[in-house]
């Protein structure tokens, strides 16, 4: 029995926590200081840096100068927003009467949790990528362009590539690295996280002694933090297969061209490039158009008009993205973002974010609230003045 109302005493303590006020204000604080640190780190980290160390995760981690130790020194965005939507929906719960009077503000409480889990959805399964394409060229791929992978493709049927790829991190961790679905085991001897490439000098030393590689320089750059560049990581790999080596070979995006190598009447290619996501559609850019002001050279419209094609639905037509207007299809979001090569080149930001409707709904939710409360209190305080003056 003693038991049974500890159990009890300690569920009721608990409750009481979790529908505080003080809980709501702790954290509420929390968010703030998060937001003045992620301001502060942007300096150092990039905004993408801050906000995936500050906001988007669950622990605040410190490195320990010196060491490969890490600390959790601080509560991160996502366990603070978690914390404080259970709050709210508990609170809501418990103190809220379940009346038509108050439905105005049962809405407007459902319309903040639900730009919590936006936000949520948003941070865990949003990704955003990029789709380069030449006027006449036809992709059907997105890259991310902050992540690298060491693509290994069979190239001995003209007709089709067949492509393997080892993730950045895999050649981070050096070692031999298997590359499933073909008899190649890659040795990894170095690499780089940020480097830069030059042409062989005096006293210059090879880090590769095959291909292009051969002849290069490398020379090793901090890691960047702005938010318009990336990383150029470089590695050099040992392929090796039933039992012989093929050579160390240095592999970058900076590098002009893949490189080759032949097992057993099969021919290999080497190519470090962004990582890369297939589509089971195609894009065909027909025309890339940047109008500017008359007289001046301010940009006033940039515009793609690309063929979309879709095999397995029987679909091709034309699409006109421009500024403000982007293509929405296969669960992606595709917008003007960038052009080059004298206006041929056209880029397009792609953003994936199965969440993209919840902030909208919640703003729809919160604006119908208040005139809901409003609207009944209106009406509550018109009636008391017709009474008064009856």
């Amino acid at each position: 029995m003693t038991e049974t109302r500890s159990v009890s005493f300690a569920a009721h303590k608990l409750w009481d926590v979790v529908t505080s006020l003080k809980l709501t204000i702790v954290c509420l604080a929390l968010l703030m200081l998060l937001v003045v640190a992620c301001t502060l780190a942007q300096v150092q980290l990039g905004t993408f840096g801050a906000v995936n160390l500050y906001m988007r995760s669950f622990v605040v981690w410190w490195q320990v100068p010196g060491t490969g130790w890490a600390l959790a020194i601080f509560p991160g965005g996502a366990t603070v927003g978690l914390v404080l939507m259970v709050n709210l929906i508990a609170a809501q719960a418990r103190r809220l009467e379940l009346s038509w009077k108050k439905s105005g503000i049962w809405v407007v409480h459902a319309g903040l949790i639900l730009l919590f889990v936006g936000e949520f959805v948003t941070g865990v399964f949003q990704e955003e990528t990029q789709l380069v394409i030449e006027e006449g060229q036809t992709v059907n791929y997105v890259e991310h362009p902050r992540q690298q992978e060491l693509a290994l493709v069979d190239t001995t049927d003209p007709a089709w590539d067949e492509v393997h790829s080892i993730p950045e991190s895999l050649l981070a961790g050096g070692g031999l690295v298997p590359v499933p679905g073909t008899p190649v085991v890659l040795l990894v001897r170095r690499y780089w996280e940020n480097a830069q490439l030059s042409m062989a000098g005096p006293g210059f030393q090879p880090v590769a002694n095959m291909g292009i590689g051969a002849n290069v320089a490398v020379q090793p750059l901090r890691p960047v933090v702005s938010d318009e560049r990336f990383n150029m990581p470089v590695a050099v790999v040992e392929p090796r297969a039933g039992g012989r080596s093929y050579g160390a070979w240095l592999v970058s995006s900076q590098l002009g061209a893949p490189q080759q190598f032949i097992h057993e009447g099969r021919t290999y290619s080497l190519a470090m490039r962004p990582r890369r996501q297939y589509l089971p559609y195609s894009m065909t850019l027909k025309k890339f158009s940047h109008d500017v002001y008359q007289g001046t050279n301010i940009p006033k419209n940039f515009s793609s008009l690309v063929r979309l094609s879709n095999p397995a639905r029987g679909e091709s037509r034309e699409v006109l993205i421009y500024m403000n207007q982007p293509l929405r299809y296969g669960g992606k979001a595709f917008y003007q973002a960038s052009f080059g090569k004298n206006d041929t080149l056209s880029i397009l930001q792609v953003v994936e974010n199965p969440g993209w409707l919840l902030p909208y709904i919640s703003c729809v939710l919160v604006g119908l609230g208040l005139m809901i409360h409003f609207g009944i209190s209106l009406s509550r305080s018109l009636r008391r003045r017709a009474a008064a003056e009856a």
